[in-house]
C-alpha cells in the first residue's frame, strides 16, 4: 500500500491480552488513519501496550484488528509483526550502538519490502535532517539526533503506518520543539498516517488530528482534537487550564512576529514560521472579553466572537466558550464577578482580546 492510499486507511477492532497483572481490553474501536492520531492517558493506562498490539508485538492476543483491507488479528490468529508494514519509533530510539548512523540506516534498508531504492538512505536522511551525521557513532549523538535517526530507520521500511511511542519524552524543550516540527512536516509531506503515544497535552495539541483516550486498559472515547479541547472537563487540560487550538494560514511579519487571518481579522503572534498553514495555542486565562471595540489598550488582537456557553471553573471563575467568525472555538476564563458585570448570555456578540505575547506557535 503506497503513501498515497493513506487517506483511505481505517483501523478497527477489539483487542484483549493479559500481561502479568495488567489486562488490555479495549472494547470495540474504529478511527480513520489520516494524519496523526494520539493515544493519551495516565501512566500505566495501556497506551504503549495498545501501540505494541497494533504492531503485532504482543502474544497471545485475542479479538480482531483490521487496517484498511488487511485483517491483522482474527480470534487468536495474528499476522506476524514483520508482515504488518509498520514503522516503530521507541522512546529510547533503540538503535544499534556499535554501528554508525549510516550503518543503522543500511541495516534498515536491507530489510525494506522488495529492497530499498539505491538513493533511499540519502533521501530519507535529507527529509529528517541527518545527512551531516552519517559517520557518527550512535553513542556520540544527542537525544534529539538519536530520535531523528530512529525515525529515518522506520521510514526506510516504507511503512503504511508509523508508530511513535513517546518519542519526545526524554528530550529537552528545544530538541522537543524541533522533533515536533519534524513529525508534523513528515505527516504533511509524506501523507503517512501515524499513531503517537504521549502523556504531554502540548504535544497532542500541536500534532494530532484526533485523540484516543485510554484508562485502565480500555479505550474510553475517540474524539477529534477540537472536540476534545471544547469539553470544559477535557483530560488534555493541564495545570495552566483550558486551551484552544486555532488553525489557519499564516504570514511572517517583521520583528519576529507573524499573523494568522481569521475571516479577515488578523491574529498577531510571536514567531517566524514559513508562510502556510499553522496551529496556534491560546490559553483561556489569556483571553479577555469586551462588549465593544476597545481603544487605547496594548492588547492588539481583537477577534469578533459569539458566546456559546458558560461553564463553572475554579473558585470564583467561569469558562466562556466562544465561536469566532470563521467557526473555530475559543475559551475565555473570567471571574464570576466579571460575568455578572457584563451580564453575559448565550448568543451575545463579544470581542475576544488576546495579548500577542501569550499566543503559542
Amino acid at each position: 500500500m503506497s503513501a498515497h492510499d493513506a487517506a483511505t486507511l481505517h483501523v478497527s477492532g477489539q483487542l484483549q491480552a493479559r500481561l502479568g497483572a495488567f489486562t488490555l481490553d479495549t472494547g470495540e474501536f474504529s478511527w480513520p488513519l489520516d494524519g496523526i492520531t494520539a493515544i493519551f492517558g495516565r501512566s500505566g493506562c495501556g497506551k504503549s501496550t495498545l501501540l505494541r498490539a497494533v504492531a503485532g508485538l504482543i502474544a497471545p492476543m485475542h479479538g480482531s484488528l483490521r487496517v484498511g483491507n488487511a485483517q491483522w488479528l482474527s480470534g487468536v490468529k495474528q499476522t506476524p509483526a514483520p508482515q504488518r508494514d509498520v514503522g516503530y519509533v521507541f522512546q529510547d530510539a533503540a538503535l544499534f550502538p556499535h554501528l554508525s548512523v549510516r550503518g543503522n540506516l543500511q541495516f534498515a534498508a536491507r530489510r525494506a519490502p522488495a529492497g530499498a531504492a539505491p538513493d533511499a538512505i540519502e533521501r530519507v536522511a535529507l527529509d529528517v535532517g541527518i545527512t551531516a551525521l552519517f559517520d557518527r557513532r550512535i553513542t556520540a549523538l544527542s537525544g534529539g539526533e538519536r530520535q531523528r535517526v530512529a525515525i529515518a530507520r522506520a521510514l526506510l521500511s516504507r511503512p503504511r503506518l508509523l508508530l511513535l511511542d513517546e518519542p519526545m519524552a526524554a528530550l529537552d524543550w528545544r530538541a522537543k520543539d524541533e522533533l515536533i516540527d519534524l513529525i508534523a512536516q513528515l505527516a504533511r509531506t509524506q501523507r503517512l498516517p501515524m499513531l503517537l503515544v504521549s502523556h504531554a497535552p502540548e504535544e497532542i495539541e500541536r500534532l494530532a488530528q484526533r485523540v484516543v483516550f485510554m484508562d485502565a486498559g480500555r479505550i474510553e472515547r475517540i474524539e477529534t482534537l477540537q472536540e476534545a479541547l471544547m469539553r470544559p472537563d477535557s483530560p488534555l487540560f493541564d495545570r495552566l487550564g483550558p486551551v484552544a487550538v486555532l488553525e489557519g494560514a499564516v504570514q511572517p511579519l517583521s520583528e519576529g512576529l507573524a499573523q494568522m487571518q481569521i475571516d479577515g481579522h488578523a491574529l498577531t503572534f510571536p514567531g517566524a514560521p514559513i508562510a502556510g498553514a499553522a496551529r496556534l495555542r491560546i490559553y483561556a486565562r489569556d483571553v479577555a472579553l469586551s462588549r465593544t471595540e476597545p481603544q487605547g489598550i496594548s492588547m492588539l488582537n481583537h477577534l469578533p466572537s459569539r458566546l456559546d456557553s458558560v461553564h463553572p471553573s475554579r473558585a470564583g471563575h467561569v469558562l466562556v466558550r466562544l465561536t469566532l467568525a470563521d467557526g473555530q472555538s475559543l475559551w475565555s476564563e473570567i471571574t464570576e464577578r466579571a460575568r455578572q458585570a457584563l451580564a453575559l448570555s448565550p448568543g451575545d456578540a463579544l470581542i475576544a482580546l488576546i495579548k500577542t505575547a501569550s499566543v503559542e506557535y
